[in-house]
């Protein structure tokens, strides 16, 4: 019985060795030690705490993205919706809110009803989620340029500015937000039966459909909280950090949380992922920006390489989905 055990406890060992997600922790480690050589000051306990605090606003985006890509889908409007969120947070809070709860509240539902619609567009009108999240973008781009002009505006929020810039213990506030959002996410997606009709609708929608997984509610379920991740992100952790809110500021991204899911092994195809491969995904992504940014490379340069990135994971995602 024990070498038994031990045999089991050897082949889950080497299958998390193997896994998608380890590989990309592993290249955040190896690239982390090799630029303290290179960079002085780079290994400061300070600078990756930072790139942290970073990846951080991606991995929030990135949550929800995650839900959609497992699901079959993909979310383009979710730079839009952060955007949305860092400007109207301003604009909704009101004297009566001393500690700026509700107007994050409101705000998030706001983001989460954008996301649900975008949902009602694939689910009911049975438009593609690629169609329906660009088209969404689109709208809500031209909406914040008719309210907010190019004005950026302030924001004033108690709570968001706790968020973006409180350190309890040493550690960014931002940083424990996001670990309890990885902590919700990573439970909901492999230990509920939301989660499991998430997968089994990604990797055959007909199946789960037939083995009565509720398509409509489930797709509803995923883009919504994509909705609502994305506004978290810029609603409490752009806008903390930043201090007031403009239209593009969200643009970064969308790029950014697509990415992340694939470096971090989701398939790109659907069913078949996991969010603990997209933290890991988001703290490279900020990594390679920050080591760009030390050999003085153009914006142009940090583009081509997350496209390089994207087109050959996803050459990869689809032949381990051609595999399955």
């Amino acid at each position: 019985m024990t070498a038994l055990n031990d045999s089991v406890g050897g082949r889950r060992a080497k299958a998390i060795l193997r896994s998608r997600p380890f590989l990309t922790l592993a290249i955040v480690a190896g690239v982390w030690i090799v630029a303290s050589f290179v960079s002085r000051g780079f290994g400061a306990y300070g600078h990756l705490r930072y790139l942290v605090e970073l990846g951080a606003v991606i991995g929030l985006v990135a949550a929800g993205q995650t839900f959609v890509v497992i699901a079959g889908g993909i979310d383009l409007s979710v730079a839009a919706i952060v955007t949305v969120s860092a400007i109207s947070l301003p604009l909704l809070s009101w004297q009566a809110d001393p500690t700026g709860l509700a107007s994050v509240l409101a705000v998030l539902a706001l983001t989460t009803a954008i996301g649900m619609v975008n949902g009602l567009g694939v689910a009911l009108l049975r438009v593609h989620p690629m169609i329906m999240t660009l088209a969404m973008a689109t709208f809500l781009q031209g909406l914040l340029i008719i309210i907010a002009g190019g004005s950026a505006v302030t924001a004033e929020n108690p709570l968001v500015h706790w968020l973006g810039n409180a350190r309890p213990a040493g550690i960014p506030a931002g940083i424990l937000l996001w670990i309890a959002v990885s902590v919700l996410v990573l439970t909901v997606m492999h230990a509920t039966p939301f989660g499991a009709r998430v997968f089994a609708m990604g990797a055959n929608p007909l199946a789960a459909s037939l083995s009565g997984v509720p398509i409509t509610s489930t797709t509803l379920a995923v883009y919504g909280v994509s909705g609502f991740t994305a506004g978290l992100a810029a609603g409490v952790l752009v806008l903390g950090m930043n201090g007031q809110g403009y239209v593009g500021i969200g643009d970064p991204y969308l790029l950014a949380s697509i990415a992340a899911v694939v470096l971090g092994g989701t398939s790109i195809l659907g069913g078949l992922g996991t969010y603990a491969g997209t933290i890991p995904g988001a703290i490279l992504l900020v990594t390679i920006t920050a080591l760009i940014t030390v050999v003085n490379a153009s914006p142009g340069w940090r583009s081509i390489l997350f496209g390089s990135l994207i087109l050959g994971l996803l050459l990869l995602s689809g032949r381990e989905q051609a595999r399955r």
